[in-house]
């Protein structure tokens, strides 16, 4: 890294790597931590103390919101005080206790985010007991593979998902013996689930059942699971991702220092706006830090439609979305303008670019361009509430058109991040009012150290003094402890200490991170999903429709596109069928013919129960079958996914054109 960076400081020297083992670049910590990583709060060891002390501090201060129905229509939040939810903790507690679960037992929460998941959270915390989430994004099958796989033997579910939960129960009881409903549960449900060997409540009975059967706490220590998160990322079953108590406090602790050393100090007036999963680590923490600083957490209302309006009610000081959300939002707002009158329109412009200039001249955010942001850009920030005073946007890159067009219409600062759930979700982010940081997700936090590692099969070189590249390795103690019963793959992420995120980095002049690559063919889509590439190649390839098919995302992208080698006979058949003269290679090109093999490709896929983001949503034909005189296979036939994708280039970029003018 060139020594004018600013915000990392260099705290070991890199290792030239010995024969057959790769390079290590030297290692890094943000500024904010360049004397030692900052000591935790003094009392605080796990999540319960944040809890118990924001009780102790502000026990009639907001926690929990929820929007009031009357007539099926939302209106003002009601909230429970952070003394009502503990009482509802306390209750929740014990009953878990009077119906066998004990510490370290494993709780599971399905459902979208709501008072409830949080309280049963905060119960697991208060008695030692792991939280285990579950959801449906990693397949049909995940809920009772993650029950049976992580010993589950009390489950809390809403409404909405107790089919689902029903139906997994005969495969489910050699551990799971309790079942709770978030709001009522009907007769039938009842009586299959005693039919399984399992016992029902609604929340009010189990509710009634702990204050009938008060118990004394049992919290954890730092060192016991907090939960276990499962996530995707590589073929196979989901993994389960072990976070300890002080794996959250420290990430916690660690966004709390860097915040405090950037005057961006957050207390109990500030509130969020929960609305990403509490089954990701992102929300999770997120929450957590709520917590922490004593805030509050009003919940949506789980349509996504009506997210804007819940928004205008709460008027959150925090938005944290995906790129998905963002690049909806900005499509939103570009598309009112391009509706707006001739003169709207070009005074919007002017703003922008007047924004925009003074802004890449070292302005910060708010004194840029104060008149315009009164004229033009406050209507953005009244669409959010009005008091919104920090964004940030995780799980997925945003686009640079997005993050710039963000930065300048939002008054307030736009942060991007990065993290895994291995990291405990927060591990870089970007600085306020640094717009060149734009395109990277910043520097580290102040309580892990990072380097890079070569990969050289790929050519990146992380000792090269002008641009280091490489495997993003962090270390510190917000890294995960394994993975749940799988040694072999924690064995082969997790060395000396080090966890090897598989993202290719690059190191900034600013001391900042920019994530170029993915070192296995593994990536994200926009809205955060792991696409496991070579296994859905193997997947579409049974189709009789192909002979062959390359797979293609990324994380700008919320659907996957394709280039297949349509089987010559079959192309021509349904040509036949269909009154179509031409010859196979003519065919390839007639958009007819390629809705027939995407039709065919999704056949495919459903047999096969691929799940909905790993649908392909637009395919290019091509006749002549990918070969080594092109560059696009090995020796051993091995699709080369950077060669595929800079000769399909301009035909990938014209799919997902069409893509998203249609959606």
């Amino acid at each position: 890294m060139a020594e004018v960076a600013t915000f990392s400081v260099k705290v070991e020297e890199g290792v030239q790597g010995r024969e057959g083992s790769p390079s290590k670049g030297p290692v890094y910590r943000s500024i904010y931590g360049k004397n030692g990583f900052p000591p935790l709060p003094e009392g605080l060891s796990t999540t319960w103390d944040i809890f118990a002390r924001a009780v102790e501090r502000g026990p009639g201060n907001n926690l929990l919101g929820v929007r009031e129905m009357k007539n099926g229509k939302a209106g003002r939040y009601q909230w429970q005080t952070y003394q009502q939810v503990y009482d509802d903790v306390i209750r929740i507690g014990a009953a878990m206790r009077q119906v066998g679960v004990n510490p370290r037992g494993r709780c599971g929460i399905y459902g979208m985010n709501c008072p409830q998941w949080f309280i049963a959270m905060e119960a697991c915390n208060a008695h030692s007991i792991v939280c285990v989430p579950l959801y449906d994004t990693l397949g049909s099958t995940a809920v009772e593979y993650i029950s049976n796989h992580a010993e589950i033997s009390i489950a809390f579910a809403q409404e909405g998902k107790l089919s689902l939960m029903i139906q997994s129960l005969p495969n489910c009881t050699g551990f799971l013996k309790t079942l709770v409903s978030f709001e009522s549960i009907s007769n039938d449900h009842k009586a299959q689930a005693q039919n399984a060997g399992v016992n029902t409540y609604t929340w009010e009975e189990f509710l009634n059942l702990g204050a009938s059967h008060p118990v004394s706490l049992t919290p954890p220590t730092k060192e016991d699971l907090s939960t276990i998160m499962y996530t995707s990322g590589t073929t196979g079953e989901p993994k389960g991702v072990m976070l300890t108590h002080e794996n959250v406090l420290v990430t916690i602790a660690g966004l709390d220092h860097m915040l405090k050393s950037l005057n961006e100090v957050m207390d109990h007036n500030d509130v969020y706006f929960s609305f990403l999963p509490l089954a990701h680590i992102f929300d999770r923490v997120t929450e957590e830090m709520f917590v922490f600083v004593g805030g509050s957490i009003g919940f949506w209302q789980g349509d996504i439609k009506k997210v804007p309006e819940d928004i205008a009610e709460l008027r959150p000081t925090l938005f944290v979305g995906v790129p998905r959300v963002f690049d909806r939002l900005t499509a939103a707002i570009q598309g009112r303008i391009a509706a707006a009158s001739r003169t709207k329109s070009l005074l919007f412009n002017l703003a922008y670019s007047n924004k925009l200039w003074w802004m890449k001249n070292g302005y910060k955010q708010d004194k840029a361009s104060p008149l315009f942001d009164k004229l033009v850009f406050n209507k953005v920030r009244m669409g959010l509430g009005g008091r919104v005073r920090l964004v940030i946007s995780g799980a997925a890159p945003l686009a640079g058109h997005v993050e710039e067009f963000l930065r300048v219409i939002m008054c307030a600062p736009v942060l991007q991040g990065y993290g895994l759930t291995e990291t405990c979700a927060a591990s870089f982010i970007q600085m306020p009012d640094v717009i060149s940081m734009s395109g990277t997700v910043g520097p580290s936090l102040c309580n892990i150290e990072t380097r890079l590692e070569s990969v050289p099969e790929l050519g990146y070189d992380a000792l090269d003094k002008k641009r280091p590249r490489g495997e993003i390795c962090i270390r510190g103690k917000t890294v995960f402890s394994g993975y749940y019963k799988r040694p072999e793959l924690t064995e082969e992420v997790l060395v000396d200490g080090w966890f090897h995120t598989g993202d290719i980095g690059e190191w900034q002049a600013d001391g900042s991170m920019k994530i170029i690559d993915r070192k296995k063919n593994i990536f994200k889509l926009s809205q955060g999903e792991y696409i496991a590439v070579e296994k859905l190649e193997n997947v579409y390839n049974q189709s009789a429709a192909v002979d062959a098919i390359w797979v293609y995302g990324n994380s700008f992208e919320s659907s996957m596109v394709a280039v297949a080698v349509p089987n010559e006979q079959v192309l021509l058949d349904w040509a036949k069928s269909n009154g179509k003269k031409e010859e196979f290679a003519a065919l390839c090109k007639i958009p007819e013919a390629q809705k027939f093999i995407l039709s065919e490709l999704s056949s495919t896929g459903k047999k096969s129960g691929v799940r909905g983001f790993e649908f392909i949503k637009g395919v290019l034909l091509d006749p002549q079958p990918f070969d080594m005189e092109r560059d696009l296979i090995t020796p051993t036939y091995k699709l080369k996914r950077p060669q595929l994708l800079k000769h399909y280039q301009k035909d990938i970029d014209a799919l997902y054109t069409t893509i998203r003018s249609n959606s």
